[in-house]
């Protein structure tokens, strides 16, 4: 794609790092952010009028499982960090360097790479060989590594190379075939289920092999109350632990699975509602970092079944704008936080230059209209498959125009 022309998006309401959106505009020039706030194109710019919409970062997604790079670009997400759980798994040089090409120009692909060797939580993988290919992070995939010298391993050798760790918290020794959260919509339902501290356990133990390493450790998703209680008690102690959820475990509890619907068996599962309220308290209160789509499209094949035998996973990455604004709506947290937890703070686990509006910044751009309302329709998604649990549901939020590098691409 060649150098773009310069840009200047006029009459917007800038998305800044702190307080409300405050009216401005932006310049672009060679795909990075020049000037924010009071600017003035010049002779040759390309001028936009966002009439008064959001000028914000692109979302930066944390922890996908397919690249849809329409469902993406309808999303307002410019960059997109795919977990290793592939057709071909991210454990090779060759597969990261190739992930990490596959949506250029429009959509940076930023691979993580598998933690073990074909992800079964046994040898490790070539780590600094995938970091160099383009690797900008380590995860263990869909399953937790059970075995605790290799994740002592894991997080050890990842500090000396300064990756994050991107973990899946959840026993496999506790959750076996589970499908539902036990209690009592499980028990009533007769679902294979798990107990909550599933995940608890699994956080405690990862904290603990993370601050006997000093290695940085994510939480992909973190869906209970007292795995939050773990993560906000390490992070007094100053632990490098970051968490993230997806707007599912903020906006649904197990109640949802009540019809059988296979759009809401999810990985984790949905929990109870207490726990759902814990997440929200979280965000809140900043125990919880990233919010992410979780985007993991599931066709007929796998969603058209039994609910014990369907795959686990949505198609996320449409709906976690508006989600998202959704909780600022609702008075949870401010339109800066929620770009912080779509944008700002994903950017900076990855080591990337983009999340924020700043000068310097890559000039990854989205113009959003906060208000615009729309409905969810499963069989109207841009993404290769509809799982979504928000089917049918009123939403408010929409991007109106996308920009990669100073280049409209949406």
């Amino acid at each position: 794609m060649s150098t773009p022309s310069p840009i200047t998006i006029t009459n917007g309401r800038l998305v800044l790092p702190h307080g409300e959106p405050a009216k401005g505009a932006l310049r672009c020039v060679d795909g990075k952010i020049t000037a924010i706030g009071d600017v003035v194109p010049q002779d040759g710019d390309r001028v936009i009028d966002a009439r008064g919409a959001l000028i914000a970062p692109g979302l930066v997604d944390l922890g996908v499982f397919a690249i849809d790079k329409p469902a993406f670009h309808f999303g307002g997400i410019t960059r997109a960090a795919l977990m290793p759980d592939q057709g071909v798994v991210l454990d090779k040089p060759s597969a990261v360097r190739f992930a990490a090409q596959s949506g250029k120009p429009d959509l940076w692909v930023h691979p993580l790479a598998a933690a073990t060797k074909g992800l079964d939580g046994a040898d490790l993988a070539e780590l600094a060989l995938m970091r160099d290919a383009g690797a900008r992070a380590v995860a263990t995939g869909r399953r937790w590594i059970a075995d605790s010298g290799t994740m002592h391993r894991l997080l050890s050798y990842c500090a000396m190379l300064g990756l994050v760790v991107v973990s899946h918290a959840e026993d496999a020794g506790l959750t076996g075939a589970a499908v539902a959260t036990a209690g009592e919509m499980a028990t009533r339902l007769g679902l294979p289920s798990a107990p909550a501290e599933a995940e608890a356990l699994a956080v405690a133990r990862d904290i603990a092999l993370a601050e006997l390493t000093g290695a940085r450790l994510h939480f992909r998703q973190v869906t209970t109350g007292k795995a939050l209680d773990l993560i906000r008690a390490a992070k007094a102690r100053g632990v490098a632990v970051t968490a993230g959820v997806t707007p599912a475990h903020a906006l649904l509890s197990d109640v949802a699975i009540g019809d059988f619907r296979t759009f809401t068996r999810l990985s984790p599962p949905l929990r109870a509602e207490a726990d759902r309220q814990a997440v929200l308290a979280a965000l809140a209160d900043g125990t919880i970092d990233v919010i992410a789509s979780g985007h993991d499209p599931r066709g007929p094949e796998d969603k058209r079944l039994p609910f014990a035998d369907a795959e686990p996973g949505m198609a996320g990455a449409e709906t976690l704008l508006p989600l998202t604004l959704g909780l600022v709506r609702d008075g949870l947290i401010d339109t800066a936080r929620a770009f912080a937890l779509l944008a700002a703070n994903p950017a900076a686990l990855l080591g990337v230059n983009a999340g924020v509006l700043a000068v310097g910044t890559e000039a990854d751009i989205a113009l959003i209209d906060p208000d615009k309302p729309w409905v969810v329709d499963s069989d109207k998604m841009a993404a290769t498959a509809g799982n979504t649990p928000f089917d049918k549901q009123g939403v408010q939020g929409r991007a109106l125009a996308l920009f990669k590098g100073g280049a409209q691409v949406a």
